[in-house]
């Protein structure tokens, strides 16, 4: 295999040189064979191999040959070589064919995958061209649409500012107005130190009159009345029966004489029960205006509540750093004060974002608290942010956010009820019918149901009527549990067979805690979800009988003095208002002394009083089936 990679080349030197396709003729005649290179290979030739007297290039000079062998070998050669040299060409030619076929249609192919590529680069360009001019226009629409959307939020801010303003300046003219007539608070001084005392306004002072007047009226006609049993007749025979014609005789008589007005002169039988008649008709007239201005004072009682609940509203909304409709978080518009407690403030905002009303808690700070303390209670709020941000229950008030302004101050955001609470409304109305009662305590324990169903399940552990809001404020609707600062996490660390450690004793609102919140020991008392059920049971007492079963006069700390919930054994029920037998032995169930004998919340939702009227009259009905007899109970259930 030479350079060229052809077999069996040779090269003619002596009469031609192959070079290409050119052939040069010399004076003589050198021929050589050899195995190197050639302008024309021939396949399928055998090598030549030189002989020794040839292996240097010699030049033939002169026309004549001196050898005529050497002569027609040479000529027979040169035939031999234009013979191979057409052969070689015609190989060479065929190669040269399918080596350019070959070579064109693959050039064709890459043409083609090359137009291919390049189509699609100038589409994707395009589209890329296309696709950034649309989002350009996007951005610009984008862009257009913040403009816009900043524009009506700032619109929306000026119109629910004006809005609250507008608001406000009515409540603060509404409530000078309600001064004169319902009262207002002055500032009596008693030695160095002032105080608030409550002056009521003409509206009671007048009715003050008119129920002196009204006594006043009742005490002359009972003085009367006393005269005139001094002038009854005696009840002798003749003169219970005396004749028509003597009459006219004594009354002119008395006319007459003067003595008609005589307070110790007799009258006649008639005349006595005429005018005993007229003094019973003018007491039960006074009767009558009396219980008209009773129910007048009870309402104008209801009204000045609202009227001094709005006084003291006011003089915290003045004296509150929030008055003047701050945006906080960039997010929260506040429009009003809504009440203040302890170390929190709770406003009535606007949600710029989501477009929503939203009560925000803004809890404070004492400045001049220490350090540990403050995180405490920040650790608190946290805790309490973290229980009640999981809750999503239609009968339990939702938690949206939770930020920091500063050091001092964080805020929670919760969902936003109109109405009021329970306890202002019993405050209102003292108590309620048993089907609104009813109604509410079947929600509180399907909330609780809930909050024991969750995973870790939860013990509100604060449930009382200014935690459980009335959404329209009327005891007709729907209602919802709010503020879970006191709640119990009962997860598997912490909660056993026999309850969980009460490591907050003494916190809560007493009127609504069982027993076992108050039993002092070496170890701490244990707690389950019955301390839920007991505060339900005194909720619906106090709804249904406008009092508290156990406690009712006393103050927080006479109830821990005197021990008042540790003797509640057994719980009393007055004698009106009137209440059906199942509700007193719910509310039996609720209040059983020891934690042991009294129903869990899930036993509480399955309680027969609870149930719908249909499922409980089938489950009765069922009963009676299996006792074969209709007893008292079940035919009370039944008809209730």
């Amino acid at each position: 295999m030479n350079k060229t990679g052809h077999k069996g080349g040779f090269l003619c030197q002596c009469c031609c040189q192959v070079a290409g396709n050119d052939v040069t003729h010399t004076g003589g005649l050198s021929l050589q064979f050899h195995g190197g290179n050639g302008s024309s290979p021939v396949r399928g030739l055998p090598s030549v191999i030189r002989s020794p007297q040839n292996s240097h290039s010699h030049s033939v000079q002169g026309s004549s040959v001196s050898n005529p062998i050497s002569t027609s070998i040479a000529l027979s050669l040169v035939g031999f070589i234009n013979v191979c040299r057409k052969h070689s060409s015609l190989v060479q030619a065929r190669m040269t064919d399918l080596t350019g076929l070959k070579l064109a249609a693959l050039e064709m192919n890459k043409n083609l995958d090359l137009e291919k590529k390049e189509g699609r680069i100038d589409d994707l360009l395009r589209a890329n061209c296309d696709l950034r001019r649309q989002i350009d226009e996007q951005q610009k629409l984008l862009e257009k649409y913040k403009e816009r959307l900043n524009k009506c939020i700032t619109m929306s801010k000026k119109l629910l500012i004006e809005k609250s303003t507008q608001e406000k300046q009515a409540c603060r003219e509404k409530s000078m107005q309600d001064r004169l007539r319902l009262g207002h608070f002055t500032t009596v001084r008693h030695g160095a130190s002032f105080t608030e005392q409550w002056t009521d306004g003409f509206a009671f002072q007048n009715l003050v009159k008119q129920q002196e007047w009204i006594n006043q009226q009742r005490e002359d006609i009972e003085k009367q009345r006393k005269l005139l049993a001094k002038r009854k007749p005696p009840s002798s025979s003749n003169s219970q029966a005396p004749t028509t014609n003597s009459e006219p005789k004594q009354r002119k008589t008395k006319a007459v004489n003067g003595a008609e007005n005589d307070p110790f002169l007799k009258l006649t039988l008639a005349e006595y029960h005429e005018q005993e008649e007229i003094y019973k008709l003018r007491l039960g007239h006074l009767k009558k205006e009396e219980a008209e201005i009773q129910v007048e004072l009870e309402r104008l009682e209801r009204v000045r509540n609202l009227h001094i609940r709005e006084l003291k509203r006011i003089n915290n909304e003045d004296s509150s750093q929030f008055k003047d409709h701050p945006t906080l978080n960039e997010r929260y518009l506040l429009l009003h004060l809504l009440g203040r407690g302890g170390f929190s403030e709770v406003y009535k905002a606007f949600d710029l974002i989501e477009q929503r009303y939203a009560a925000v808690k803004i809890h404070q700070l004492n400045k001049n608290w220490r350090e540990e303390k403050k995180e405490n209670y920040h650790k608190h709020a946290c805790r309490e942010y973290r229980i009640h941000k999981q809750l999503d229950h239609p009968r339990i008030v939702r938690l949206y956010d939770y930020f920091s302004l500063d050091t001092d101050t964080f805020c929670t955001v919760l969902e936003y009820c109109e109405g009021n609470d329970l306890d202002f409304y019993l405050k209102q109305h003292k108590l309620m019918s048993e089907k609104e009662a009813r109604s509410i305590v079947m929600q509180i324990v399907n909330a609780l149901r809930y909050l024991n169903e969750i995973k870790p399940p939860i013990i509100h552990y604060d449930l009382k009527p200014g935690n459980i809001l009335l959404v329209d404020g009327t005891a007709c609707g729907e209602i919802k549990i709010t503020d879970f600062g006191l709640s119990k996490i009962m997860d598997d660390d912490s909660y056993g067979a026999d309850g969980m450690d009460l490591t907050s004793q003494g916190a809560g609102t007493y009127w609504y805690l069982p027993p076992e919140c108050f039993v002092v020991g070496k170890e701490p008392p244990k707690i389950s979800n019955k301390v839920d059920v007991w505060s339900v049971g005194v909720i619906f007492f106090q709804c249904l009988y406008g009092r508290k079963p156990f406690g009712h006069n006393q103050s927080q700390q006479d109830i821990l003095q005197e021990n008042t919930i540790l003797n509640a054994t057994e719980v009393q029920f007055p004698v009106k208002p009137v209440a059906s037998n199942e509700a007193k032995a719910f509310i039996r169930r609720c209040l059983a002394y020891r934690k042991e004998d009294r129903f869990d919340v899930h036993q509480l939702g399955r309680d027969s009083y609870l149930l719908p009227h249909m499922r409980r009259s089938n489950s009765s009905g069922n009963l009676q089936m299996g006792a074969g007899s209709s007893g008292p109970a079940a035919s009370s259930i039944i008809s209730y």
